[in-house]
């Protein structure tokens, strides 16, 4: 949510971004409403001034109306009056009122529109209390107040929150009638998707990993994207993830060590879910459970007789439901149906933290670890075939990023027929250059590596469903033409990626023009 945020903002078009998230923090109800439309008022004057300051650092109720005095902005300035006087009456709702519908109101007075992004929603029933210490029970009628601005075509509302059932229970019963399109998103990745974020956050992070490390780590994280940057930011102290062994310790800390990032983090989850349950050790029982037999609906009654519960069908019924609403588990078509939640990742959490607990003794997750490994080995021979079934554009960005990676090689570590065998040290690598022919059209250059001995290497890639052809090599070959006549002064080196192949004529063509060909992008 916070991309879309800063994408709009950044973008500086008709659209005015308010992103405002729901802490799980209790708090005050006027210190609240304070708090929501100093948010909203900075991030507007952000917007309106280019100065992303007042995004992270919000302005005070005194600056936002000193800041409306500047600018003769009146709406601003009554605002603030008005906040300060209601407080002082202890018309605490007036103060919300005007806190909420500030976003409708100014895109009315200003013929604009505004996007509400209100994040982790659900929490505003959790967290507001109406007494200043924060005793008794919190609000959890305030998600009403946006029934009306739900609707808004002027200041629409974008709704999130990582609690999704208890997210739905929120809108479904306080922004009731379809006030809000419910609309899920897959945290899930494919295996080539998730090879591809492995690479990405090593190169964002500079994090050193080899072909076979990378494929190791989205393998044992099972291609979740959470999963895979907590292993790549990971703060084990022996952290190594060019290595079989540096993989797997790093794995294993991210899902043991209660001090890893991923471990926090689930843990907050799963607490904050048990504490709904207001009884543990069955909810361990049940959830640790259904996370491993995940391939069939489970019954409250086939529960109380497999897991020997004490408790009454009625009971486990609650905290099952309980459980689905906090998306650790999945209803079934039937009212009596659960099921576990095909993710591996939280089984690995679940069986770490409960297993001995409820079992007796603790998994052995380390060998497992090997096992997967040694079983993927046994079944691909080796691991190179998982880099070959990448986009074309993918494959330019990993051909770059072993470039730049490598640094020192001969080109015929990457290309065979290659007809210059020096050793090159590379000191700059682009990706989709662009270039033009005389006549004004624009060509496009998939990778472009230069060497400080004044060489530079050409490439194309492609990843066709059939064999290259002739026709799509020579077209590359007019681009290194085209380049030769812009940079006379460069020895060009040009080679082809084809990851479903060539076919003889394009190699026999290659070959003739000096164009080196590959159909993998080697691992080293």
């Amino acid at each position: 949510m916070q991309r879309i945020f800063n994408r709009l903002w950044s973008e500086n078009g008709a659209i005015i971004p308010f992103y405002f998230d729901f802490a799980e923090k209790e708090i005050w109800y006027p210190d609240f409403a304070i708090k929501y439309y100093c948010t909203f008022a900075s991030q507007y004057i952000s917007f309106i001034e280019r100065n992303e300051v007042w995004v992270n650092q919000p302005l005070t109720l005194k600056e936002i109306r000193e800041y409306g005095l500047a600018k003769s902005n009146q709406r601003l300035v009554d605002d603030v009056d008005s906040l300060f006087e209601n407080k002082e009456l202890g018309l605490h709702d007036s103060m919300w009122d005007t806190a909420y519908s500030a976003p409708h109101r100014f895109a009315a007075i200003l013929d604009t529109r505004f996007l509400v992004i209100l994040d982790e929603f659900q929490n505003i029933t959790q967290y507001i209390y109406r007494r200043e210490d924060c005793e008794g029970k919190p609000d959890k009628s305030l998600a009403g107040s946006f029934h009306y601005y739900s609707e808004s075509k002027i200041a629409p509302m974008l709704v999130t929150g990582s609690y999704v059932g208890w997210l739905l229970n929120v809108i479904g019963k306080y922004l009731e009638a379809g006030r809000l399109k419910h609309t899920s998103m897959s945290p899930y990745l494919t295996l080539d998707e998730g090879l591809e974020a492995v690479y990405k956050y090593a190169e964002f992070c500079q994090e050193p990993i080899t072909d076979e490390s990378a494929v190791l780590i989205n393998r044992l994280c099972m291609a979740d994207p959470f999963f895979i940057s907590c292993v790549i930011q990971s703060d084990y102290k022996d952290k190594d993830l060019t290595t079989l062994d540096g993989v797997i310790d790093t794995v294993d800390y991210e899902i043991s060590d209660r001090e890893s990032e991923m471990s926090k983090t689930w843990n907050e989850y799963i607490q904050l879910t048990l504490q709904r349950v207001d009884d543990n050790r069955d909810a361990k029982n049940m959830l640790l459970h259904l996370s491993k037999y995940t391939e069939r609906d489970w019954t409250p009654q086939e529960l109380k007789e497999e897991l020997h519960l004490s408790l009454s069908l009625n009971e486990i019924q609650k905290k099952l439901v309980i459980l689905s609403e906090a998306d650790v588990i999945e209803r079934g078509r039937a009212d009596i149906d659960f099921r576990g939640l095909r993710d591996g990742t939280l089984n690995l959490i679940l069986r770490n933290r409960f297993e001995k607990e409820i079992e007796g003794s603790a998994p052995e997750l380390k060998q497992e670890f090997r096992d997967q490994i040694a079983a993927l080995k046994a079944k691909e021979q080796k691991l190179q075939g998982k880099l070959n079934h990448l986009s074309g554009k993918m494959a330019e960005h990993l051909l770059a990023i072993a470039f730049r990676r490598h640094r020192y090689f001969k080109l015929s570590d990457f290309f065979q027929d290659v007809l210059e065998t020096i050793r090159l040290n590379i000191v700059d690598v682009r990706e989709r250059v662009i270039i033009q022919r005389d006549d004004g059209k624009n060509l496009e250059l998939d990778v472009v590596a230069e060497s400080k001995c004044g060489r530079v290497i050409l490439v194309e890639v492609k990843n066709t469903q059939t064999q290259i052809g002739l026709s799509l090599v020579e077209t590359f070959q007019e681009k290194v033409e085209v380049y030769g006549r812009l940079f006379p002064d460069k020895k060009i080196l040009p080679a082809f990626l084809s990851l479903a192949g060539f076919s003889t004529d394009a190699i026999e063509y290659c070959q003739a023009q000096g164009i080196g060909t590959a159909d993998e992008i080697p691992m080293f």
